[in-house]
């Protein structure tokens, strides 16, 4: 579900809270031209998976709503700096160690375990029975959640800071 924020009547955040609470199964993607902190967290609060301002090129728009319809989730720089600001403020959002330690999902670990591996999108997606498509929306948005140029860097990363365990590589 793609939603704007400046919906008239109950409004784009509460819509999104009974969107992600009634039908957990759809994932939503904010598209807005607002950027404030507070309306990042209330929406991350009402259950976002994504989040992107308006302007944004077409094919960024399609790889995002990509991203969510694979299972991971996709948030613009500006709300990933947000994001990045209430971990680092002196009073943080509660979130498990392990989410801090570890951004990727389950499955995007699994993919760069096999990426650290030498397994290319199509052996990747053999081996998972997922599409190639599928395989290349998850390794975008491991480079972008690592933060790195390229899959050797994001291997590199993931293997010197624990993100994968050598021993689930293929």
């Amino acid at each position: 579900m793609v939603l704007d924020v400046g919906l008239p009547g109950i409004g784009g955040i509460e819509a999104c809270r009974q969107i992600t609470k009634n039908h957990p199964d759809i994932p939503v993607l904010i598209l807005t031209s607002h950027s404030q902190k507070a309306l990042i967290e209330r929406l991350i609060e009402a259950g976002a998976k994504g989040y992107c301002l308006k302007g944004i090129a077409p094919e960024t728009l399609v790889l995002a709503i990509r991203s969510l319809v694979a299972g991971a989730s996709w948030w613009d720089p500006t709300a990933t700096q947000q994001i990045k600001e209430n971990f680092a403020s002196p009073t943080p959002l509660v979130t498990p160690p392990e989410l801090v330690a570890n951004p990727l999902t389950k499955r995007e670990q699994e993919i760069l375990a096999l990426v650290a591996a030498g397994k290319s999108n199509q052996e990747i997606a053999s081996i998972l029975f997922i599409a190639p498509g599928t395989v290349r929306v998850h390794v975008h948005a491991i480079l972008q959640k690592l933060e790195v140029r390229d899959r050797t860097q994001a291997a590199v990363l993931a293997i010197q800071n624990g993100l994968i365990d050598s021993d689930s590589r293929l």
